[in-house]
């Protein structure tokens, strides 16, 4: 259980890196940077994450879950602001496109992993 912790953060921030490789207005300082930011952002989703989603159920609803999307874009403009200049998200537009991303390399990744693990 613990390791498999350890391995979604690690994944999470092999994730982060490739969002800040394919935008510039999207800023990590390093992969060591990118790990406490996957750490923040594990905490953010643990503690405030559902407190979101309780708040915003109504319009997640009818957007059929798509505002979850906004939601984890917010938790990322949160790590940021925690994290100071060692990682930056130039606009709230970004961070949308960077948690899309960020949600679809995360299940590819945790995809490949649970299927190498299992063979």
């Amino acid at each position: 259980m613990l390791l498999r912790g350890f391995l979604s953060i690690f994944l999470n921030a092999v994730a982060l890196i490739a969002v800040a490789e394919l935008f510039d207005s999207f800023y990590l300082d390093g992969f060591g940077t990118a790990l406490l930011a996957s750490v923040i952002l594990a905490i953010l989703n643990i503690i405030v994450k559902p407190i979101l989603i309780i708040l915003t159920l109504p319009i997640t609803i009818v957007s059929l879950g798509f505002f979850l999307f906004v939601i984890n874009a917010i938790t990322l403009m949160l790590t940021q602001g925690l994290m100071g200049d060692s990682f930056e998200i130039s606009g709230f537009g970004t961070a949308i496109i960077a948690a899309i991303i960020i949600s679809i390399i995360n299940l590819v990744l945790n995809r490949l992993v649970k299927d190498t693990l299992r063979a």
